[in-house]
């Protein structure tokens, strides 16, 4: 299959696009009647994805629809393949968009060794501590750095196993939490589908 690469954009929201592909082949329009369903082993997480999805992707002329209220599953149970057909085929969903963690990296920054050079004040543990203690109760003292790539194809339901039309990976360093993190990756990946004009492109 023949595909565009295009290059890396970075976006604000405290996500950014790392690179996407565009399916050269693909010579459709856009699309009116979507499912979106994230890949995730847990099942609230999965239907906090897909809820902001379709918040963000929803537009006049544009239906868009999570997967888990058609198929919902416990954690760490997978969708039945041939019910997930059935499902495609039934609700005559012409695109489904399909999103998972593909790397969440999470490791504690390290404490510069030169910030403790042995001073005079170690000789005695009350000049130690209270040289010390400001330090090590500073929030920034020991930080954990979290690292979250998510990848989101776009299929085409046209061909009976789906044409793979766009495929985007995000990158979010550090978010203050989950909402958060997800809230900037379903902003990126959707400003990104409406300049691919995969959907229309949301009025500012």
């Amino acid at each position: 299959m023949a595909m565009l690469a295009l290059a890396a954009v970075g976006v604000a929201y405290g996500s950014q696009l790392k690179f996407q592909w565009r399916n050269a082949n693909y010579k459709g329009g856009s699309f009116k009647n979507i499912l979106v369903l994230a890949i995730n082993g847990k099942a609230e997480a999965r239907a906090d994805f897909e809820d902001r999805m379709v918040q963000e992707m929803t537009r006049p002329g544009v239906t868009v629809t999570q997967s888990y209220t058609l198929m919902p599953r416990p954690d760490a149970t997978p969708i039945n393949m041939n019910d997930l057909r059935g499902y495609v085929q039934d609700n005559k969903f012409d695109a489904v968009v399909a999103s998972r963690i593909v790397k969440l990296d999470q490791t504690w920054k390290e404490v510069d060794p030169g910030d403790f050079p042995f001073y005079p004040y170690y000789g005695t543990f009350y000049g130690y501590y209270a040289a010390v203690a400001p330090v090590v109760y500073d929030p920034s003292y020991m930080e954990k750095e979290t690292d979250v790539q998510v990848e989101s194809n776009w299929y085409a339901t046209v061909a009976p196993d789906g044409q793979l039309v766009w495929s985007g990976t995000t990158d979010t360093k550090n978010p203050r939490s989950e909402p958060k993190a997800v809230d900037g990756i379903v902003k990126v990946l959707v400003e990104a589908i409406g300049k691919q004009q995969l959907i229309p492109e949301k009025s500012k």
